[in-house]
């Protein structure tokens, strides 16, 4: 199955236009479901592509689980694109790549060689990820060995280029962990995973950003993110993809709503070209396919009350996020080794994760602004800040993990606060 536009040049197109692309994080099993899903979500009033995110069964490579839940109806959490044959996959999609509307695979695996076998069999080649982004996170496979496996699998995709199939993958490594590790890190990992893109011969790449907890450190983030990769990734189309908010999320439908208005004003504001949305139904369930595309079309809506090129703050995060990189760089003039090796030096080191290859001397805290800030750095190739390292406990960490939420919900509570009565004299 070939045709339609390329995921890359279809979203370079709408950012020439001024025009914000949105996007679901949209899985079913059920192949009906799916399309129907795909459909609303190209039906919607807005600029959109299409997402299909795989189920956890196929995300660890388990295909014999999740044949047996097909099997036997158990309806899984994304769609098994490994265990569905093609033909069923090909019915899924048939004309909409065609009419020009792209479609992604979500997946969050470590090891992804049978995914991309089955999205590139069914005309698919537009995914996400990366050798750090998809292991720390979601793993305990060394990261040689990712790094050894997504090698392969991006040069597998390479090769399936044609004139109107321009392969597109968009890097996790702004995401890392979802909240809590600060901006310079996840603009590092995000640029050294499209670098690592184009060394295995991608031409089109996207540079992800989670927003975080305070919308001018964001913005001056992915800022600076834009202007690192225009430096380093002259020669690739590229852009930026920001998701909204990763961690804890409001459970008020007032409150979760305003953090998505906020993530597409801050994807605006800041130049970004693509949102990964989020729904009302985030802190309670899988959303439905009307959930997300009133999610989409609400952070359309809200992308138009915002304008590019505002004032940007400089406290250091571009500074400090390209110490990081050059620092990679300089380890071995072979990108995938260095990265291995950042990690065992600590060059690379995220905040709380657990996986064994990260070293784990790294602390965050946020501040009484709301900035996202360094407690403990480690040996990261970074200057060293005033710190404070406050030593923080268990509950201090669930308390910092729910700061953004904790925020918006109390918003939408004030909101509802009936007015005084007038003093009566």
């Amino acid at each position: 199955m070939t045709g339609g536009v390329s995921f890359g040049e279809f979203v370079s197109r709408a950012q020439h236009a001024g025009q914000l692309v949105v996007q679901p994080r949209m899985g079913m099993s059920s192949p009906g479901e799916m399309r129907a899903g795909l459909q609303a979500t190209m039906r919607a009033r807005a600029v959109t592509v299409g997402t299909i995110t795989l189920d956890s069964f196929t995300r660890v490579g388990d295909h014999h689980s999740a044949r047996c839940a097909l099997r036997d109806g158990h309806p899984l959490n994304g769609y098994p694109i490994v265990a569905h044959d093609l033909a069923t996959t090909a019915a899924v999609l048939d004309g909409l790549l065609e009419n020009g509307f792209p479609v992604q695979v979500r997946h969050g695996s470590a090891d992804p060689s049978d995914i991309f076998t089955a999205l590139m069999a069914t005309g698919l080649n537009a995914t996400e990820g990366g050798p750090v982004s998809y292991c720390l996170p979601y793993s305990r496979r060394p990261l040689v060995d990712t790094v050894r496996i997504w090698a392969r699998c991006c040069e597998r995709l390479a090769d399936s280029s044609g004139p109107q199939a321009i392969p597109h993958v968009e890097t996790f490594g702004g995401c890392m962990m979802g909240q809590l590790c600060p901006p310079s890190l996840l603009i590092a990992l995000s640029v050294l995973e499209g670098l690592f893109f184009r060394l295995h011969g991608l031409r089109s790449v996207s540079l992800s950003y989670a927003q975080q907890t305070n919308t001018e450190q964001d913005v001056e983030a992915i800022s600076a993110l834009r202007d690192i990769a225009g430096e380093v990734l002259p020669d690739i189309d590229w852009h930026v993809v920001v998701y909204a908010y990763m961690g804890v999320y409001p459970r008020s439908a007032p409150g979760a709503l305003a953090l998505l208005a906020e993530a597409a004003q801050l994807a605006v504001r800041a130049g970004a070209a693509r949102l990964i949305v989020k729904t009302v139904a985030e802190a309670h369930r899988i959303p439905t396919i009307a959930e997300n595309v009133s999610a989409l079309e609400s952070a359309a809506a809200a992308a138009t009350r915002s304008q590019r090129g505002q004032p940007v703050s400089d406290t250091g995060i571009r500074d400090e996020a390209r110490s990081i990189i050059d620092a990679v760089l300089d380890l071995d003039p072979d990108l995938d080794r260095a990265l291995v090796v950042a990690f065992q030096r600590g060059y690379l080191d995220v905040p709380y994760c657990l996986h064994p290859d990260n070293a784990g001397r790294t602390r965050s805290h946020i501040d009484d602004d709301g900035w996202l800030r360094w407690s403990r750095v480690g040996a990261l190739p970074i200057a060293r800040p005033a710190l404070r390292d406050d030593g923080l406990t268990s509950s201090g960490l669930l308390t910092a993990l729910s700061y953004v939420s904790r925020r918006f919900d109390m918003l939408e509570s004030a909101a509802r606060l009936p007015l005084a009565s007038p003093v009566q004299c």
